[in-house]
């Protein structure tokens, strides 16, 4: 991005929230559609992101320090819950109950305490119990890894944001199909919605953390 346009933002988009008291982490469609080479999907840079998630959520779940919850997009076999998205994205309509490409990656596999929320659009809070669920927990800050950056990565920080949580978004976690939109929407997020931080200073905050009673 030129100067001109970096000098811009300069102290109007260019504020920072920080992590609060209480965090969830959000994993949102880590699924092997976008993880497995072939499939309509897939996007080589949602793999990378998927490697340096593991040591974040291993991170968050010692000693029960924090709550995970995963998304996956799962539609009815007619699709009919799907409405315009999957009118608008085809593809879609084969993630139902049953499809193996519709599961979550195994390499970050849900443990036992772990919440698997099941949603049909972009946003991880739209049409779902997930701001409920955060509230009743005492979360104010979401820390969110996952794809797409451009799709429901932002659509989660947008909604996060206006639903009254700290958003965080470790850089390495998330990925997209390609480049130019997932740096895009990087760039938008931090400037608008949330913190776009590094992995290691995720993983610094985490490690510092109490152990839970």
């Amino acid at each position: 991005m030129s100067e001109s346009l970096l000098h811009n933002y300069a102290g109007v988009f260019d504020g920072r929230i920080g992590f609060g008291k209480r965090a969830a982490i959000l994993v949102i469609d880590f699924i092997r559609a976008y993880t497995t080479p072939g499939a309509p999907l897939y996007a080589a840079p949602v793999v990378e992101a998927v490697r340096e998630t593991v040591d974040v959520l291993a991170a968050a779940r010692r000693d029960g320090v924090l709550l995970v919850v995963y998304t996956r997009v799962i539609y009815s076999p007619s699709g009919i819950d799907g409405g315009i998205f999957v009118q608008k994205v085809p593809v879609l309509r084969t993630m139902v109950e049953g499809e193996p490409l519709a599961e979550i990656v195994p390499e970050l596999p849900p443990a036992a305490t772990d919440v698997i929320l099941n949603k049909q659009y972009a946003s991880a809070f739209f049409g779902t119990s997930l701001a409920a669920m955060l509230t009743a927990q005492g979360v104010d800050t979401v820390i969110i890894t996952g794809c797409s950056t451009s799709g429901c990565v932002r659509a989660t920080a947008v909604d996060g944001m206006q639903y009254g949580f700290r958003v965080i978004v470790p850089r390495e976690c998330v990925g997209d199909r390609r480049v130019e939109p997932h740096e895009a929407n990087l760039f938008d997020i931090n400037s608008k919605y949330g913190d776009v931080v590094s992995r290691a200073e995720t993983l610094a905050w985490l490690e510092a953390l109490p152990s839970s009673p």
